[in-house]
């Protein structure tokens, strides 16, 4: 090629790259596309979070990085959609957030980020162990763990009193005849068992598993259809009956914030959301004497069952999509936000909502404001099971999850839909379709 032809050639290029060039093709220049980062995450129940990463995150990560940092958020439970909808059209977020063991759903979609895994749990202390089986596959990190939201009962101490119910309730026996006469006082407890994320399968999951229930045994053969697993769906239904807001079948995740927040019902599993917003609240959540409404919560474990006490916490991960033209600009944004004085912002609005993925932010000295929120800050500890027990939570126990069969079978036998013996056939078949 002649010079003339060569740099008439090229004038074209750059002007492809203008203004002009911009509209013509709807689409901005590939140097802008390669120095954005755009991130998929949840509407996150303490705004302030949201704020931080739009606000503080990405100016300070333009800075730092030369990155523009695109944050979308949406409702948890539109993410697998977007997830697999990207995934099937290759392209999409750089980075998408991704719940519990979700990451085995999608770990062939994901880039390998073991090298920053292992840095980012050298620097704080360690990786929790549930974190780690959510995270990885066949040994590789498909996905970093962000935050646990660990799910407690908030309840409304003075109310627990009148009933003559002075510390919370050790069994889910004892939680049963509290629960009568809460609700006989007007009271009642509010849980969700519909299908969505957080408050229902971390509800019902540890309530198989504290009467001896389990979805597999630990070779993966589906064994939920047993005398445990009924008797958990019998001694529910008399619960749901006698001692529940019987609208909770059609709840979603923020419905009992609302009802506990509007003084409609007594207790209710949840995040710390409920608090926190009271909290922040305080002009305008009150108790019917007046009192701050924060000042009358407390916040206690799912009681224990025959086969003791258990519990599940809300995990939430980041995976970098393979598809990604920027995976590179994506690894190092995460990079930057696990580093501590990065991370530490976002952490410490979230007031204690949501712990740190490394055992270091236990020791942060944010959890000495608080005493109400000292529960969350060891939770994580507590957690020793996941979904797909006594199994791994692995892909086949990520459909089962996000089909929410363990819920659905809870909520048939509630709503009167099924008997308790034909609820659990149900939902052994459904899962002998996904195990098979």
């Amino acid at each position: 090629m002649k010079r003339r032809k060569f740099l008439k050639a090229a004038g074209a290029g750059v002007a492809s790259t203008g203004l002009a060039g911009i509209l013509a093709t709807h689409r901005a220049p590939v140097f802008a596309q390669a120095n954005t980062v755009h991130i998929l995450r949840w509407n996150d129940f303490v705004p302030a979070a949201d704020k931080v990463l739009r606000e503080v995150f990405a100016p300070e990560v333009q800075k730092a990085l030369g990155l523009k940092l695109n944050v979308e958020t949406v409702n948890a439970n539109d993410i697998p959609a977007r997830a697999t909808s990207a995934i099937q059209s290759g392209s999409g977020p750089d980075i998408i957030m991704l719940l519990n063991n979700l990451p085995h759903l999608y770990s062939s979609a994901a880039v390998d980020v073991s090298n920053l895994a292992g840095e980012i749990g050298k620097a704080g202390g360690g990786i929790y162990a549930p974190a780690t089986q959510l995270n990885t596959v066949g040994g590789k990190w498909v996905s970093l763990p962000w935050s646990l939201v660990p799910a407690l009962i908030a309840y409304r101490k003075s109310w627990f009193d009148e009933v003559g119910v002075k510390t919370f309730p050790k069994t889910w026996t004892e939680y049963h005849d509290c629960g009568k006469k809460l609700k006989a006082a007007k009271h009642p407890i509010g849980q969700t068992l519909g299908n969505t994320f957080g408050d229902a399968p971390t509800f019902t999951y540890p309530l198989l598993w504290s009467f001896g229930g389990q979805e597999v045994d630990p070779k993966g053969k589906v064994v939920l259809d047993s005398k445990e697993t009924v008797e958990s769906l019998r001694f529910m239904t008399q619960f749901w009956k006698d001692a529940h807001d019987e609208g909770g079948l059609a709840w979603d995740d923020s419905n009992n914030n609302r009802a506990f927040l509007s003084g409609d019902i007594s207790a209710s599993l949840n995040g710390a959301s409920i608090y926190v917003a009271a909290l922040n609240g305080a002009d305008k959540f009150k108790t019917e004497k007046g009192a701050p409404l924060h000042t009358d919560i407390l916040h206690a474990p799912l009681p224990a069952g025959p086969k003791g006490a258990h519990a599940y916490h809300t995990a939430f991960n980041h995976m970098v999509m393979k598809y990604s033209k920027n995976a590179k600009g994506a690894t190092e944004f995460l990079t930057w936000a696990h580093k501590k004085e990065n991370y530490e912002k976002w952490f410490v609005v979230q007031k204690g909502f949501a712990t740190g993925p490394t055992r270091e932010w236990e020791n942060h000295a944010m959890w000495n404001q608080d005493p109400v929120m000292l529960p969350f800050k060891t939770a994580p500890q507590a957690q020793s099971r996941l979904m797909g027990f006594a199994g791994q939570p692995d892909k086949k126990a990520a459909e089962a999850w996000n089909k929410y069969v363990v819920t659905v079978m809870y909520a048939q036998a509630c709503s009167g839909k099924m008997k308790p013996e034909e609820a659990c056939k149900w939902a052994a078949g459904e899962l002998g379709k996904i195990y098979t």
